[in-house]
């Protein structure tokens, strides 16, 4: 897919079918018009923008997903970090964290991420917390109290 910006309007269309599965159009129309009092025309401009981004498709009448909602939001995630922070999530989850504390819950299920990561591919962990080659920090983000070189 190579657009990941959605409207609001195309937002709300999207989240109805993630949230229904593949359902017939006039299922689709029927909902859109109880929730957001969208007429039959709306619905059908929306879904051919969306069919055009490649996140939808109207097959038969039948609209299903070409993406996950999942898979889509970690399309969106990463144009953000790489066009905001050089690709750098460290550089994102730093400027994340000025502003918004991580509550423990959030910060050990980052680390369980992390170790799910280095495990699905074959990464060790450094000793001791300290951080390996691969995970080594970028130039002028060393932590307070870490030698630098």
């Amino acid at each position: 897919m190579s657009e990941y910006y959605l409207t609001d309007a195309e937002q709300k269309l999207a989240e109805i079918v993630w949230e229904q599965g593949a359902l017939p159009s006039p299922e689709l129309v029927r909902l859109c018009g109880e929730r957001y009092g969208w007429k039959k025309s709306t619905v059908y401009t929306l879904l051919k923008r969306l069919e055009g981004k490649e996140l939808f498709r109207n097959d038969g009448g039948v609209v299903s997903a070409c993406q996950s909602r999942a898979d889509f939001e970690a399309g969106q995630s990463r144009r953000f970090v790489e066009q905001s922070f050089s690709g750098s999530l460290p550089r994102f989850l730093a400027a994340f964290t000025r502003r918004e504390q991580l509550s423990a819950q959030d910060a050990e299920q980052l680390r369980a991420m992390i170790r799910a990561y280095e495990a699905e591919n074959g990464l060790t962990a450094a000793p001791d917390g300290a951080e390996g080659a691969s995970a080594a920090p970028e130039a002028g983000t060393a932590r307070t109290g870490e030698a630098e070189g």
